[in-house]
């Protein structure tokens, strides 16, 4: 059975963004709401790296992260919203929706 080659995404918390370590293929972020959201505002692929599932792989990366610190995800990046959430469902747990600012202020 042959493994999975996974990229190494890494976190340039000073450029806002997840990267891969050639910093070619990249998804972009925005803290907003005093540090409460992570706003995902771009992904970016080269061609010549496209088909190789890397913006999945920096999606996974930025919700990890944001999981692991109890942000929230505002997916403006169409890439986010339109093909990443809906093959990958067990994540719209944590993109901000009225719901869960109501919730998050009851707690």
């Amino acid at each position: 059975m042959a493994t999975e080659n996974k990229p190494k995404i890494v976190w340039n918390e000073g450029r806002h963004r997840f990267e891969t370590e050639d910093h070619e293929a990249f998804i972009e972020y925005k803290m907003k709401n005093n540090g409460t959201f992570m706003d995902l505002v771009r992904t970016y692929v080269p061609s010549s790296k496209g088909g190789l599932g890397l913006a999945s792989h920096l999606c996974v990366a930025a919700f990890e992260h944001a999981s692991s610190r109890s942000f929230s995800i505002v997916p403006t990046c169409s890439y986010v919203s339109e093909t990443f959430l809906p093959r990958n469902p067990s994540w719209k747990h944590l993109v901000y929706t009225e719901e869960s600012k109501i919730l998050k202020s009851s707690i």
